[in-house]
């Protein structure tokens, strides 16, 4: 065999070698990747909520006789004071003693409510300067830079919330004052001898606001105490959220809220104001009871919302983000590269990541969790790129062909 042919065979046979060990050499394993970023993290509970007027007031019947129709109807607005509608005493001479018993008894009520009124209102005072208070100290302190942004943005909202309180706390004393003197214009007006032609009895409202619901629109002979007209402000509503029970014990009161699916283009903030202590059963879709209990929140102010938050009224829904977790400057990878390690029983989290072409393990201690994000508070660094949905046959030190993840 001539030299040249030997070596032609001999390179022929050394490039099949090389594709043979080409196709037979172990591949890099492709994953999806995604950077770790630093940037804000919140964890919070969603739910479905509906609006509600924070003050209704039911106008009732002071005494019995034949109401007259009432030409209001719902939505149309009443100025405080205004008549709603009028009544013509109807009282049997035999039922004079006990009517006026009934109404004495009504009018002492009536006091007393006001009485609660009242220390209610001084409450809301004190309140209200404990929140200046302690304001004015975190404004000062942060000057100073020894009070962080959040806690005067706290104290801040709280002080407006106090404010509210006072507002609603003044509302509520006009309200029943306005019910002790309904009270004892009933009782004057049976004190009227029955030859002396009785006037009408006029029924006006007790605050300004909206008509919610006309109870009893056509004209008609009411008894003592029957419902005629219920008024609000719906100028002032508040949120009622149906949390489940163990959900409802981070929704603490103070907590930042984002309200949305409302109809509007925007999102509009609140604060929790109350977790009410009394749970209830409730039957879910799928025919499994569930304790809930029901979250106030109180939406921002009206100068601060969305114009269009003006057409929200009484008994709207709406959703609710109430924000339990929050950190401005966290790093952060997605939910689905971390997962359990057998160390520590899986109660240990890891995260492979991507360096040089091999995949390492490495693991991290969580802040929290959403549903899309994971908040690494050690063990990694921002900029490192991750494995997004690892394989299943990963291992440490293996090699990969990393591309983003879709």
């Amino acid at each position: 065999m001539k030299r040249s042919t030997a070596a032609g065979v001999a390179g022929a046979l050394l490039a099949a070698a090389g594709l043979l060990a080409w196709a037979f050499a172990p591949r890099p394993t492709p994953v999806q990747t995604a950077n770790a970023v630093r940037g804000p993290f919140e964890m919070s509970i969603e739910e479905d909520a509906r609006t509600r007027v924070r003050d209704r007031y039911v106008v009732s019947a002071p005494l019995t006789g034949r109401l007259d129709r009432i030409a209001l109807r719902e939505g149309d607005t009443v100025a405080e004071g205004a008549a709603i509608a009028r009544l013509e005493p109807a009282l049997s001479p035999m039922l004079d003693d006990r009517t006026q018993r009934d109404l004495q008894l009504q009018l002492q009520i009536a006091r007393a409510g006001a009485q609660e009124a009242r220390a209610r209102l001084e409450r809301a005072e004190v309140a209200r300067r404990q929140a200046a208070s302690q304001a004015q100290r975190s404004a000062q302190l942060a000057t100073q830079g020894f009070v962080a942004p959040t806690r005067l943005e706290s104290d801040q909202l709280a002080l407006l919330a106090a404010q509210d309180e006072l507002h609603a706390a003044g509302s509520a004393l006009r309200a029943a004052q306005f019910g002790v003197e309904q009270a004892r214009a009933a009782l004057v007006a049976v004190r009227q001898p029955a030859t002396g032609g009785r006037r009408s009895f006029v029924l006006r409202a007790p605050v300004g606001g909206a008509v919610l619901r006309v109870l009893q629109a056509s004209e008609g002979h009411v008894a003592l105490g029957t419902p005629v007209v219920e008024v609000g402000d719906t100028r002032r509503l508040e949120v009622v959220a149906e949390l489940l029970t163990t959900d409802a014990l981070q929704a603490l009161p103070g907590r930042r809220v984002v309200i949305e699916r409302w109809g509007g283009p925007a999102k509009v903030e609140g604060r929790v104001r109350r977790v009410e202590p009394a749970a209830f059963t409730k039957v879910s879709a799928l025919g499994v009871e569930e304790q809930r209990v029901r979250v106030l929140i109180d939406p921002t102010a009206e100068d601060r919302a969305p114009a269009e938050w003006r057409a929200v009224g009484d008994g709207f829904r709406v959703g609710v983000r109430i924000v339990t977790l929050s950190e401005p400057a966290a790093v952060k990878v997605p939910v689905s590269a971390v997962f359990p390690t057998a160390r520590d029983g899986g109660a240990s989290q890891a995260v492979f990541t991507v360096e040089e072409g091999v995949a390492r393990q490495r693991i991290v201690e969580l802040g929290g969790r959403n549903g899309s994000e994971a908040w690494v508070r050690r063990g990694l660094a921002a900029g490192s790129v991750v494995v997004v949905y690892p394989p299943a046959g990963l291992q440490p030190g293996q090699r990969v062909q990393a591309r983003p993840a879709d």
